[in-house]
């Protein structure tokens, strides 16, 4: 099996390492513009091969898709962040030119690929490379849902001071500081539901802390986070190649779904070999389903730069 990971920033290089450490794939390749960056990434991992016990084959490339071909998946984690004094609209303008061209360029080699999108603004971003491909809309799939959740179990782990790994819970709806849904009503501790264990301020501010998780993080760091994004693409990735069927939340294309039509959004789905294969229904209550439909209009906000730009 192959992957094609583009981008050799932190998320992508970590994303690349933690296929290989996971022996999700037997080759990954990593590709950048930038000359020799994605080699050296690629050349740095492979030197811990023999250390960490991996087989894996990993390569760079400067900007020639040609390596990419016949990719069983390809992530996209290409773009810039967004920098002070930069407005939303020119964060979209630019990566959305990158997205684009990376899309009909990985399709051109790989054209029965399944599109993980990491770029921000992710949910906007997984709209793009959808309307751009023309390939089935369960091929192109978002990845935000996945770490947004991951960043919500660990809050939850903490409050509760219980092991991450037996505690439940899902983020929907967008992927961003103020279009993200932590459901803390159907958030469990072993199967017993986190109410039972948390009071409503303690889960008010669980779910505040997951929803500027990334941006804690931002001015911790000074840049992106990078372990949990990566982390988060390797488990969608593992599940696709692996035929796993994990329910993942994921941004994925929606018609009528969770009362919402043409948007990327983030729901619960099934993931396999087809790449999203069922979305799954969490029948929402009156008050979810509302900020459900408040995070669907900020989305199709930062989607409608799209067609003034006339990109999609």
């Amino acid at each position: 099996m192959k992957v094609s990971v583009i981008g050799a920033g932190n998320v992508g290089a970590t994303c690349a390492e933690y296929i290989a450490l996971k022996k999700i794939a037997c080759e990954v390749v990593i590709l950048d513009i930038k000359e020799n960056f994605a080699e050296g990434k690629a050349l740095d991992l492979m030197q811990t091969a023999t250390l960490n016990g991996f087989n894996t084959r990993i390569t760079g490339s400067t900007n020639d898709y040609a390596k990419t071909a016949n990719s069983q998946v390809v992530v996209i984690t290409s773009g810039i962040p967004r920098k002070p004094g930069m407005t939303r609209e020119e964060l979209i303008g630019i990566n959305a030119g990158i997205v684009k061209g990376v899309t009909e360029n990985v399709l051109k080699h790989s054209p029965d690929a399944i599109i993980v999108v990491v770029s921000n603004p992710m949910d906007t971003m997984t709209y793009l490379a959808l309307k751009e491909s023309n390939i089935p809309k369960n091929r192109i799939i978002g990845m935000g849902g996945i770490l947004d959740s991951a960043r919500f179990k660990c809050y939850l782990s903490l409050a509760l001071n219980a092991p991450a790994s037996d505690i439940s819970g899902m983020v929907v709806g967008g992927h961003g500081d103020t279009t993200m849904i932590p459901l803390t009503r159907l958030a469990s501790y072993t199967g017993v539901p986190v109410s039972q264990f948390l009071d409503e301020a303690a889960l008010k501010k669980v779910s505040s802390d997951t929803m500027v998780g990334g941006a804690t993080l931002t001015g911790m760091l000074g840049t992106s986070a990078w372990y949990a994004p990566g982390a988060a693409v390797a488990a969608l990735v593992d599940s696709i190649l692996n035929d796993q069927k994990k329910l993942f939340p994921c941004c994925v294309f929606l018609d009528g779904e969770y009362g919402q039509k043409d948007i990327c959004l983030g729901v619960p789905v099934i993931i396999g070999k087809n790449g999203w294969e069922k979305i799954v229904d969490y029948k929402l209550n009156a008050d979810e389903q509302a900020a459900f439909n408040k995070s669907a209009d900020a989305v199709r906000a930062m989607n409608k730069v799209l067609s003034e730009m006339k990109t999609a």
